[in-house]
Parts: structure tokens; C-alpha cells; sequence
């Protein structure tokens, strides 16, 4: 095995507690009736892959909420229905990665999200300490700013090149499968804790630690 010098990861069910299930209630008490049908854990599709991919923007988003509501949705009504994926962010995981750049790792965030969580996220609320998520990383690479979403090959080469990184140098973490298969065909090194899995106390995570 290579020695890691990059280590990538995803943001909801790995760096934050994700709730499907307050993210369903979030939009069916907005007014999406078929929320359930619509919406995912790990990859979107519709709409909300079109505001993920950035192939629309918040506005736009907006204006289809209101087509599918048949009444009138503001921007925060948006924000709050995308806040209710969040469920709470755990102070361990924090806590190692800026261990791990403490470390010498280079350590960024490869998320599939919008620009209504990167809000939250990226303000003083996200750690409760006054700290937005930027803090936490070198940098980061968000589906709708780069363009595409996990698990296009093109966004894990965009993050390799961001942080001048090889491949098989490189470990990503992502409770998604097909997204850790594909990374594993580009010769990334792969960590899959399942959703919301405390991955700190994982063997390959301690090692690097030591």
C-alpha cells in the first residue's frame, strides 16, 4: 500500500449525521407531496440533481418548487426543507480531521451538495463553536461548483489535480458504494464506514493518526 498524502472526504454520513428522513419531512412540509420518490441519501436526480450538478441555481430551484407546490416557496422555505438532512455534527469527526492536517495531510471535502446546505455549512453555525466547514479542510470541492456530481470520474480528477495528488496517494472516505467503486477504478484508496458510522475509531484511520 501507498503512503497516504491526500485523504478526500464526503460530507453528509461522514464529516455530518445525515437524516434521509428530515430531509423527506423538510420538503413534504414545503409542499412536495412526492418527496419521498424524490429525494436520496447519496445521489439525487431530477431538480435537485440539477441544483447539485449546478445546472440551475437557487433561484431557478426555487421557481420549479413553486411549479411543483402549485403555490409560493421562497428561498428560505428552501433552505429550511434542504436543512433537515442535517441531523448533528459530530465534534469527533472534527476533531480529527484537523488532527490530521495537524499531521502533515493535505485533507479536503468531495461532497455531492448544493448552494442552500453550503450556506449552512459554510457560516459560523455549522461546529457550534462559531467555526463554518471551510475551517475544517485545505480546501473543497462541491458537485455544484465543480460542475458534476460523484460518481462522474471527472470531480475526483478535478480534487486530485486541486491538491496535487496521485491516485494511489490518496485516500477518500464515503459512505456511498458507488462512489468508493469508482474511486477504487481510478486507483484511489478507498474507506466505506456505512451512513453515519463513527469511522474515527477505524483501524486505518488510527494508523494514521500515530
Amino acid at each position: 500500500m501507498n503512503e497516504i498524502k491526500n485523504i478526500a472526504f464526503d460530507l453528509g454520513g461522514v464529516v455530518l449525521a445525515l437524516s434521509l428522513e428530515g430531509g423527506i419531512r423538510g420538503f413534504e412540509k414545503m409542499g412536495v407531496s412526492d418527496a419521498r420518490q424524490r429525494l436520496d441519501a447519496f445521489v439525487q436526480k431530477g431538480v435537485f440533481a440539477d441544483l447539485e450538478s449546478g445546472r440551475i441555481s437557487m433561484e431557478e430551484f426555487r421557481l420549479e418548487m413553486c411549479r411543483l407546490t402549485n403555490k409560493e416557496i421562497t428561498l428560505q422555505d428552501c433552505y429550511e426543507a434542504w436543512h433537515g438532512y442535517v441531523d448533528y455534527v459530530p465534534q469527533q469527526n472534527l476533531a480529527t480531521i484537523l488532527r490530521l492536517r495537524e499531521k502533515g495531510f493535505k485533507v479536503c471535502l468531495l461532497s455531492n451538495t448544493n448552494p442552500f446546505m453550503n450556506m449552512w455549512a459554510d457560516s459560523p453555525e455549522f461546529d457550534g463553536q462559531g467555526h463554518p466547514i471551510s475551517y475544517y479542510f485545505d480546501k473543497m470541492y462541491l458537485s455544484y461548483e465543480c460542475g458534476v456530481m460523484k460518481p462522474a470520474p471527472e470531480i475526483f480528477h478535478m480534487m486530485l489535480e486541486g491538491q496535487k495528488a496521485k491516485p494511489e496517494e490518496t485516500l477518500f472516505v464515503d459512505d456511498g458504494e458507488v462512489n468508493i467503486k469508482m474511486a477504487q477504478q481510478l486507483g484511489i484508496q478507498t474507506l466505506c464506514p456505512h451512513n453515519n458510522e463513527d469511522w474515527t475509531i477505524f483501524p486505518e484511520i488510527q494508523k494514521l493518526l500515530k
